[in-house]
């Protein structure tokens, strides 16, 4: 089943001629069900492929999903300001609408303290916001070290080198999140801080959904399933963790070769892409089982539960 998306996004060429289900506003308006609203948080200084690559794990379902895009006062330099005033909603815009899921992407800003981001204060309003607005948060990445902190008190601790690469990562107990998933599965990261075990485990409200004894922690659950916090980018395509190895190469950074991801470690293979099938099956269990399964049908009930 689609995603509803605008014609004229350029996701939606893209993942048409990828043979993705996206549908038009006027077929979906004459559709007698109502569709998810999924709200997504865009931080990412490349937003056009960040979306794309959120939206082509989106449409992987049954479900039918209206997708809107927001973003923070925040001035992006990486992003043509015609396509944010197109397609981009700001906060004011969304405060009093209320939605069954929403993804935070992460944001380049990872090696400065919480109170350095310069939208730190609108993104505290907007995760406050979301516990009463939104029934499932996905927090990726540095929003998933933000939203632990900010939420539960978890603090952020730097890596003396950055985690990057395809890490193999254990599923931890039966959540409807992880269903179907094979034992060990590969996720992509690419970070240079870290939620600790220990510091998570003393907050009886989270729960440990992944691990990955190189990586870390992966997944975690908070709220019953309410709000999920994933440190891994299993959205990435298969060339993206090679961009970033050759743009910080070329930027003089110390790099080293993406673990796991060139065949023998080789810089001029293609990358494999082994964590797509996991990638697809994680997005759409969360659609299914953790929102579309728990949603009040009318939206504004959310409130009061």
């Amino acid at each position: 089943m689609p995603i509803r998306i605008p014609e004229d996004l350029p996701a939606y060429d893209i993942l048409e001629k990828e043979n993705i289900f996206v549908m038009r506003k006027d077929r979906a308006e004459h559709q007698d069900i109502r569709p998810l609203r999924v709200l997504i948080l865009n931080l990412m200084p490349k937003k056009i492929e960040t979306e794309t690559q959120l939206m082509r794990l989106l449409s992987n379902s049954p479900l039918q999903v209206d997708v809107e895009l927001l973003q923070v006062a925040h001035t992006s330099r990486n992003t043509a300001a015609k396509h944010l005033e197109t397609f981009y909603k700001t906060f004011p815009e969304v405060r009093d609408s209320y939605y069954d899921g929403m993804i935070i992407t992460g944001a380049p800003v990872e090696q400065l303290d919480f109170d350095q981001v310069d939208y730190w204060d609108e993104i505290c309003d907007i995760m406050t916001w979301t516990r009463s607005h939104v029934w499932s948060t996905m927090y990726i990445c540095w929003a998933a070290l933000a939203g632990l902190y900010f939420h539960y008190g978890i603090p952020k601790h730097p890596l003396p080198k950055k985690v990057f690469g395809v890490f193999p990562h254990k599923a931890e107990g039966d959540d409807p999140l992880l269903r179907g998933f094979d034992d060990v599965f590969p996720v992509p990261h690419s970070r240079h801080s870290e939620a600790r075990r220990e510091d998570i485990e003393r907050v009886p409200e989270l729960k440990i959904l992944a691990y990955s004894p190189l990586a870390g922690v992966h997944i975690v659950s908070g709220r019953g399933g309410r709000e999920f916090f994933v440190t891994g980018h299993c959205e990435y395509e298969r060339n993206t963790l090679a961009e970033e190895y050759f743009r910080d190469l070329d930027k003089g950074l110390p790099i080293d070769v993406p673990w796991g991801y060139f065949p023998g470690d080789n810089p001029k293979c293609e990358p494999i892409f082994s964590w797509r099938c996991h990638a697809n099956l994680m997005y759409s269990n969360w659609l299914n089982y953790c929102v579309y399964q728990q949603t009040p049908f009318r939206l504004e009930d959310m409130k009061d539960m």
